[in-house]
């Protein structure tokens, strides 16, 4: 019989002896030796003569993990397997203060610039310039959750759909190293995998508040029966915001439910269900930043511009082992998203996605080398009913627009890792895609529907050396292809006679991951030539969009870097830095400008005090050093800023934990980050969008 012997693991200075998520087995098994053992005893208290015991070894049975979702260690090790910026993201790491935002969860992961437009879900997400200029609507990063697209159809996402206290890992693929999930975007792909019951916490309830009406609570269980496992968690948050007209209220459940089959057989179906409102504050001028940032921008309070989201989103993901090193897996999702939209216009949108997946692994041996292959095969399809009314006050007035959207999406991809040398990989791969775009116009009569296909084969080589169990140095060349989304094909107050064509690229990336000493380092330098940029412009005036165009050349180069180093006993300090060199490249209207909407420079760190016992204090810091450009014409910039934060708690594995929290300590004035235009002329125009000022959160958890 299979088993293991009982460890003892220290956390945050907690120990904890155990299985896990069951203890029966071995409780039986005790009782039983105890029924047998006390009958004895009570007779050798009547006689003199010693009696020798029966020696009795008790071991549990070990309880396998799922095989649906990768544990956490899982995941950290099949990142070594990337040939180029990848990484995962404990949920411990950002547990620690303020857990709120896809920024609180990824604002240290390196290569992501993620900064919040209001202080609430909406947010600037960007990895290597992809969507350089969407300060709206996410596009560039293909957005999974539990290995599940949840981006639409035509490649558009909601930041509202994700939960970060609902997640035990993120996993971050940056550019082409996404390939096996089926991405060919420039940006690559991000991972929110929730836990299963092997892996949550029997019961958590955590609260968080502070300023400017911040409120957060969740709580969630999860556990295993037999061969039966479940996970749910459900979370409210709220808040009146840092500015004016900048209120947000959500509801959110991330549910899922394991049933092992047979040992090598196991299924797993995820339900989702979110109701999001929030008010959109909009963009200003510098002038009005600096003078106060607090006030709305002065067309979004007149139309009472908002966002309101209700999803619900069901999954399943299945995994069938075929012996010791083959598996297959399939995975399918549906969802339905109405959303309610007041901007320049008023926006009515029901969306239908689906989809499905289907995964071969094989790491059988090929001539005496050990070797991985990965064939992949997702097709998708989407609907979207636009429907456009004049905006009367945050109301629909008279309509203005119909159209009947549809994308469809068919990937293929494949990749095979071949070792050459124990310590040396040689990677190559490829991925083919073929996906459509319809509209009909059911409102002007006499309008001609409108229809266009994009199809590219994107391939990419890459190499891993293994300098020791501890440092690997990568280097890899891949290709990127992405067709517009209707948010660029159909934005704006006037919509464009033919559509956009879809952006490519081809990126040249090395770098390095490992540990020694006291230091632990994820480093990649990559360039980009990216042809057909999308750059989606803003109207200044009404911070809406107005529509798409596709640059010539341009290029995308720079650093990534996350460094973490023990500086001395029970000092760390965390960092991350990004150089964000992009440009046009000889363009007619721009020549070598820089583009627009990133800084140049950007740099996060935070110097922890860690306690043995759990105990956590400690500053930290946020700098843009370098002023950078909201026109391509490069005639107005963003300041630079630096922001100094503070942090103290306890985290431990189980009982209460705490924290309290500051942030923007100085009351700095700053942008978080701004809209782009082609052409500013030297004009302040309102396209910068204040960050929070000083602020203080606290929060307490209770896990068993």
């Amino acid at each position: 019989m299979k088993g293991r012997k009982i460890k003892q693991k220290c956390g945050f200075g907690v120990k904890k002896i155990g299985y896990g998520k069951s203890l029966m087995p071995l409780t039986v098994a005790i009782t039983g030796v105890l029924t047998a053992v006390i009958p004895v005893w009570a007779q050798a208290q009547s006689t003199d003569e010693p009696i020798q015991l029966k020696t009795i070894q008790v071991i549990a049975p070990e309880i396998e993990p799922a095989i649906t979702v990768q544990s956490l260690p899982e995941a950290e090790r099949a990142m070594r397997r990337v040939p180029g910026g990848a990484n995962v993201v404990d949920s411990e790491t950002y547990a620690t203060g303020r857990a709120s935002t896809v920024q609180d969860a990824l604002g240290y992961s390196p290569g992501v610039f993620v900064q919040s437009r209001a202080g609430a879900e909406e947010a600037r997400l960007s990895i290597r310039g992809s969507g350089i200029q969407r300060t709206f609507h996410l596009r560039g990063i293909k957005i999974l959750q539990d290995g599940s697209r949840l981006n639409l159809a035509d490649g558009g996402a909601d930041f509202q759909a994700i939960e970060p206290l609902a997640a035990r890992y993120i996993e971050v693929f940056r550019g082409g190293n996404a390939l096996q999930y089926g991405s060919t975007m420039l940006g690559g792909a991000i991972n929110f995998v929730t836990p299963t019951g092997y892996d949550a916490e029997r019961f958590r309830a955590r609260g968080e508040a502070g300023s400017y009406g911040y409120n957060r609570l969740m709580a969630s269980s999860g556990g295993v029966h037999g061969s039966l496992d479940y996970f749910a968690s459900i979370s409210r948050y709220s808040q009146d915001g840092f500015r004016d007209w900048a209120a947000t209220d959500n509801w959110r459940m991330f549910s899922n439910a394991g049933y092992r089959i047979t040992p090598d057989l196991e299924t797993r179906f995820y339900l989702t269900y979110v109701k999001s409102d929030s008010e959109l504050p909009g963009n200003l001028t510098k002038a009005q930043l600096k003078s106060d940032p607090r006030q709305a921008n002065a067309f979004s309070l007149f139309g009472r511009q908002k966002r309101d989201i209700d999803l619900i989103r069901v999954a399943n993901r299945t995994v069938l082992k075929l012996g010791s090193n083959q598996q297959l897996e399939f995975s399918g999702f549906y969802s339905h998203k109405n959303l309610w939209h007041p901007i320049y216009q008023v926006l009515s949108q029901p969306t239908n996605d689906y989809g499905v997946g289907l995964r071969y692994i094989n790491e059988m041996p090929v001539a005496g080398y050990r070797n991985r292959f990965v064939l992949g095969f997702e097709p998708t399809w989407g609907n979207v009913m636009d429907s456009r009314f004049v905006n009367v006050r945050g109301n629909a007035g008279a309509r203005t627009a119909k159209f009947d959207q549809h994308a469809s999406s068919y990937v293929v991809y494949g990749e095979n890792q071949f070792y050459l040398l124990p310590q040396l990989s040689l990677i190559a791969g490829g991925q083919y895609t073929y996906t459509t775009r319809k509209q009909k116009d059911l409102f002007t009569a006499g309008a001609l529907d409108r229809s266009k296909s994009y199809q590219r084969f994107t391939p990419k080589a890459g190499v891993i050396y293994d300098l020791n169990p501890d440092i690997q140095f990568f280097s890899n060349v891949s290709t990127s292809f992405e067709p517009p989304s209707f948010a660029e094909l159909t934005s704006g107050p006037v919509i464009a006679p033919t559509f956009a064509k879809a952006q490519r690229a081809i990126t040249f990336e090395v770098g390095s991951r490992g540990r020694f000493a006291m230091a632990e380092w994820d480093v990649a330098l990559y360039r980009a030539h990216v042809r057909n940029e999308l750059l989606a412009l803003v109207d200044p005036a009404t911070s809406s969009p107005i529509g798409t165009a596709n640059a010539d050349k341009t290029v995308h180069q720079g650093i990534e870097l996350g460094l973490d180093i023990e500086l001395v006993k029970m000092f760390y300090l965390r960092q991350m830095y990004m150089f964000n060199d992009f440009k046009f490249d000889k363009d007619a209207a721009f020549g070598n400008n820089q583009l627009a909407g990133i800084p140049r420079h950007f740099y996060k760190a935070e110097l922890t005090y860690r306690h043995a016992d759990g105990y956590y204090i400690g500053p930290n810091v946020e700098w843009s050093p370098q002023k950078y450009y909201v026109d391509h014409a490069n005639t107005v910039h963003a300041d630079s800023y630096a922001l100094l934060g503070f942090k103290i708690g306890k985290r431990s594995k189980s009982g209460f934990s705490w924290f309290a929290e500051a942030r923007n300590l100085t009351d700095r004035k700053y942008a978080a980050t701004t809209g782009v235009i082609d052409n500013a002329k030297g004009i302040d125009q309102a396209l910068f969008l204040p960050g929070d000022g000083r602020s203080f959160f606290a929060g307490l958890e209770y896990r068993m």
